[in-house]
Protein backbone atom coordinates (compact mmCIF):
# COMPACT_ATOMS: atom_id res chain seq x y z
CA UNK A 1 0.00 0.00 0.00
CA UNK A 2 1.09 3.56 -0.72
CA UNK A 3 3.74 2.50 -3.16
CA UNK A 4 2.01 2.78 -6.53
CA UNK A 5 2.39 6.45 -7.36
CA UNK A 6 2.63 7.41 -11.03
CA UNK A 7 4.83 10.49 -11.24
CA UNK A 8 3.88 10.92 -14.91
CA UNK A 9 0.13 10.86 -14.32
CA UNK A 10 -1.90 14.04 -14.82
CA UNK A 11 -3.43 13.27 -11.40
CA UNK A 12 -1.46 15.13 -8.72
CA UNK A 13 0.68 12.91 -6.47
CA UNK A 14 -1.05 14.14 -3.31
CA UNK A 15 -4.42 13.11 -4.81
CA UNK A 16 -3.02 9.68 -5.66
CA UNK A 17 -1.87 9.27 -2.06
CA UNK A 18 -5.27 10.37 -0.74
CA UNK A 19 -7.11 7.91 -2.97
CA UNK A 20 -4.83 5.03 -2.04
CA UNK A 21 -5.41 5.65 1.65
CA UNK A 22 -9.17 5.95 1.13
CA UNK A 23 -9.31 2.76 -0.93
CA UNK A 24 -7.18 0.93 1.65
CA UNK A 25 -9.58 1.97 4.41
CA UNK A 26 -12.65 1.10 2.32
CA UNK A 27 -11.26 -2.33 1.41
CA UNK A 28 -10.18 -3.15 4.96
CA UNK A 29 -6.44 -3.13 4.25
CA UNK A 30 -6.19 -0.24 6.69
CA UNK A 31 -8.25 -0.50 9.86
CA UNK A 32 -9.19 1.82 12.72
CA UNK A 33 -6.18 2.96 14.69
CA UNK A 34 -3.66 1.70 12.09
CA UNK A 35 -0.65 3.99 11.84
CA UNK A 36 0.31 5.45 8.47
CA UNK A 37 3.95 5.91 7.47
CA UNK A 38 5.48 9.17 8.64
CA UNK A 39 5.65 12.03 6.16
CA UNK A 40 9.42 11.61 5.87
CA UNK A 41 9.24 7.83 5.48
CA UNK A 42 6.57 7.95 2.79
CA UNK A 43 8.20 10.81 0.88
CA UNK A 44 11.49 8.91 0.77
CA UNK A 45 9.77 5.68 -0.27
CA UNK A 46 7.87 7.41 -3.09
CA UNK A 47 10.65 9.80 -4.08
CA UNK A 48 8.46 12.88 -3.66
CA UNK A 49 8.70 16.11 -1.72
CA UNK A 50 7.67 15.77 1.94
CA UNK A 51 5.29 18.73 1.46
CA UNK A 52 3.34 16.62 -1.05
CA UNK A 53 2.80 13.86 1.51
CA UNK A 54 2.00 16.41 4.21
CA UNK A 55 -0.68 17.96 1.97
CA UNK A 56 -2.26 14.57 1.36
CA UNK A 57 -2.28 13.82 5.09
CA UNK A 58 -3.80 17.25 5.87
CA UNK A 59 -6.55 16.67 3.29
CA UNK A 60 -7.24 13.20 4.68
CA UNK A 61 -7.54 14.74 8.16
CA UNK A 62 -10.02 17.32 6.87
CA UNK A 63 -12.05 14.50 5.28
CA UNK A 64 -12.04 12.69 8.61
CA UNK A 65 -10.25 9.53 7.45
CA UNK A 66 -7.10 10.02 9.54
CA UNK A 67 -6.10 11.93 12.64
CA UNK A 68 -2.78 13.19 13.92
CA UNK A 69 -1.53 12.34 17.37
CA UNK A 70 1.15 14.64 18.70
CA UNK A 71 4.57 12.95 18.66
CA UNK A 72 2.98 9.64 17.63
CA UNK A 73 2.03 10.01 13.97
CA UNK A 74 -0.97 9.76 11.70
CA UNK A 75 -3.61 7.12 12.40
CA UNK A 76 -6.78 5.89 10.70
CA UNK A 77 -9.71 7.50 12.46
CA UNK A 78 -11.57 5.13 14.73
CA UNK A 79 -14.86 3.92 13.26
CA UNK A 80 -14.52 5.58 9.85
CA UNK A 81 -14.42 2.41 7.72
CA UNK A 82 -18.12 2.14 6.83
CA UNK A 83 -18.43 5.86 6.11
CA UNK A 84 -15.31 5.62 3.94
CA UNK A 85 -16.72 2.63 2.04
CA UNK A 86 -19.93 4.53 1.37
CA UNK A 87 -18.05 7.61 0.22
CA UNK A 88 -15.80 5.62 -2.14
CA UNK A 89 -18.79 3.67 -3.48
CA UNK A 90 -20.72 6.89 -4.14
CA UNK A 91 -17.80 8.41 -6.08
CA UNK A 92 -17.38 5.24 -8.14
CA UNK A 93 -21.11 5.08 -8.92
CA UNK A 94 -20.96 8.71 -10.08
CA UNK A 95 -18.02 7.89 -12.36
CA UNK A 96 -19.79 4.83 -13.78
CA UNK A 97 -22.90 6.92 -14.47
CA UNK A 98 -20.76 9.46 -16.31
CA UNK A 99 -19.12 6.72 -18.40
CA UNK A 100 -22.52 5.22 -19.26
CA UNK A 101 -23.87 8.64 -20.27
CA UNK A 102 -20.85 9.20 -22.51
CA UNK A 103 -21.20 5.73 -24.02
CA UNK A 104 -24.87 6.37 -24.79
CA UNK A 105 -24.06 9.75 -26.33
CA UNK A 106 -21.40 8.11 -28.49
CA UNK A 107 -23.81 5.37 -29.60
CA UNK A 108 -21.97 2.55 -27.85
CA UNK A 109 -24.41 -0.18 -26.89
CA UNK A 110 -24.95 -1.57 -23.43
CA UNK A 111 -23.39 -4.95 -24.18
CA UNK A 112 -20.12 -3.34 -25.30
CA UNK A 113 -19.94 -1.33 -22.07
CA UNK A 114 -20.75 -4.39 -19.94
CA UNK A 115 -18.22 -6.62 -21.70
CA UNK A 116 -15.54 -3.95 -21.32
CA UNK A 117 -16.32 -3.66 -17.61
CA UNK A 118 -16.16 -7.46 -17.22
CA UNK A 119 -12.80 -7.57 -19.01
CA UNK A 120 -11.45 -4.82 -16.74
CA UNK A 121 -12.54 -6.71 -13.63
CA UNK A 122 -10.94 -9.93 -14.94
CA UNK A 123 -7.52 -8.25 -15.33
Amino acid sequence: MLDQIDLHSPVPVYTQIEKQVQFAIASGKLKSEDRLPSVRELSERLGVNPNTVAKAYRDLQLMGWVSARRNMGIFVTKGCEERCRQDVRQRIVEQVCQVVAEAKAAGIDQQDVLSTAEESFAQ
